[in-house]
């Protein structure tokens, strides 16, 4: 692999140490090999970075990497606030022919994607849906992507039961990849390169993609399609064990025909809903419904799910929003052993959070869903929402934090993730619950995926034209990305003279 030097960067102190002077970065075979003056000892190639910021590069730990390459083709309902006004939208589109690139009269399925059904004030039928396009298959994809709202016509050619409520949960997420198959172009490598570069843009090195129903034989054969720009975990379902097992894929391990960043990641469980769809599982009922939510699996069945995944040599993260399902969950690892995340963890208590810790599980955490849910949390969660969203309860008790989007719920931007757990709002906003704030600095640790600028670390690194350290949610949410290295290659460069690909 190529060598590169990067000279006078001024590294950020993560781990509260005082910020040094000004040195030179020295990537070789992908890692960093030196920290200091290098003056002119290294003929390779070098980037003047004239004293600006260096962190380690970012991950985002919780992203459907195909539906956030199909986001931009979809109808955009993200600033709806009623059904009425969906309607009104989708009246539009298939009528006059706006929206998707569509011409009058366009027979094609119409697919939309971000409204937040849980903050109406009430359910939503297939036969209003119908009334206002009958013709061609409609699907609009709640923000949560725990159900999606349908007509009839996209109920037949998904071939669902006819029903006039939304397809919920289980059923929603086998039916989901159908809609990328049957009713759409699926995502072509052009569409995931489009999104690689961005996300480069950003400061990002590496993304879990925890696609529902992509083989990792996609992921092997997109990434020699020009879709080897960031690393890459690929996670499956429990419908893809078998090809795990037959392939002989473990966690951490390369894919086949593929370097170590194409890799395999965690199995993902879902093991109850969510806020939005007022089926997240939790101890204390929903002011609005008087339900408590729902479980997807039993207990013993959760537990097998994480047997069997770690005996694949996986391990294991599972999706677990409210206070019930988080404790259920960390009861399955400690009686099979199982190792990985608990993703969301939207819901806490304290014991829940020093099982964590006893277990070395890492919550994955999505801050910016704070933004679109603490007015639902403060209507049908006022009695717990000093429990959601712990960030800095979760540190003072010790558990490890990895920080996402989960995109497309959220856009893929670690500065917003990041913003927004250190400011608990939009910059302006009066922050929701500011004793659960973290630092800057430990957000962005957090967001680094356990690595550091240090000899011996990967050469994954992001440059910033600002110090992160000394902004507020405004700055962090402006941060411009000089430079982006994954293995020390750039990826994404604003220099004059840096490498490009």
């Amino acid at each position: 692999m190529s060598a590169l030097l990067l000279r006078q960067v001024r590294v950020v102190p993560l781990a509260g140490q005082a910020a040094a002077d000004p040195v030179d970065v020295l990537i070789q075979d992908g890692l960093i090999a030196e920290l200091g003056s290098a003056g002119g000892s290294h003929r390779v190639p070098a980037v003047e970075c004239d004293g600006r910021w260096l962190i380690p590069g970012l991950w985002d730990a919780h992203v459907h990497l195909g539906q956030w390459a199909l986001a931009g083709r979809r109808l955009d309902l993200s600033h709806t606030s009623s059904p009425e006004e969906v309607l009104t939208i989708l009246a539009q589109a298939a009528g006059a022919g706006t929206g998707q690139d569509r011409t009058a009269g366009d027979r094609r399925p119409i697919v939309g994607m971000g409204h937040r059904a849980g903050a109406w004030d009430r359910q939503v039928t297939v036969a209003e849906l119908d009334a206002v396009c009958e013709a061609v298959p409609v699907v609009l994809i709640n923000s949560d992507c725990h159900h999606g709202w349908l007509n009839t016509a996209a109920l037949d050619a998904l071939g669902l039961a006819r029903r006039d409520t939304v397809v919920a949960e289980a059923e929603w997420f086998a039916a989901y990849p159908l809609v990328a198959t049957v009713l759409e172009d699926p995502p072509a490598p052009a569409d995931y390169q489009n999104v690689l570069r961005k996300a480069a843009a950003q400061g990002i090195v590496g993304l879990v993609d925890f696609e529902f129903g992509a083989p990792w034989s996609d992921w092997a054969q997109r990434w020699h399609e020009g879709c080897d720009l960031l690393r890459i975990r690929w996670s499956p379902y429990r419908d893809q064990l078998d090809s795990v097992r037959a392939a002989g894929l473990r966690s951490r391990a390369a894919l086949p025909g593929a370097d170590d960043r194409l890799s395999v990641g965690s199995l993902k469980i879902i093991s109850d809903g969510s806020l939005g769809t007022r089926t997240a599982w939790c101890y204390e009922p929903y002011a609005d419904t008087g339900g408590f939510g729902a479980p997807n699996q039993s207990d013993t069945e959760l537990a097998e799910l994480l047997a069997e995944g770690t005996r694949a040599g996986l391990s294991v993260a599972t999706h677990a929003i409210g206070d019930r399902a988080l404790d259920t969950a960390l009861k399955a690892y400690a009686a099979t052993g199982a190792g990985g995340s608990i993703e969301h963890a939207q819901v806490t208590t304290s014991q829940g959070m020093e099982e964590m810790s006893r277990l070395g599980l890492t919550a994955s955490v999505q801050p910016a869903h704070l933004l679109d849910d603490h007015e639902t949390t403060d209507r049908v969660w006022a009695d717990r929402t000093d429990r959601c969203f712990t960030l800095r309860s979760l540190l003072d008790h010790g558990v490890a934090v990895a920080l996402g989007s989960d995109a497309p719920v959220a856009p893929l931007d670690p500065w917003l993730a990041i913003a927004t757990a250190a400011h608990r709002g939009l910059p302006g906003d009066e922050p929701w619950h500011p004793e659960q704030a973290i630092t800057a600095a430990e957000a962005i640790a957090a967001s680094a995926d356990g690595t550091r600028i240090a000899v011996g670390q990967p050469g994954d690194l992001a440059l910033l034209d600002f110090d992160p350290l000394s902004t507020d949610a405004a700055g962090l949410r402006a941060m411009r990305v000089a430079l982006t290295c994954v293995a020390g290659r750039v990826v994404h460069s604003e220099l004059a003279g840096a490498p490009g690909r």
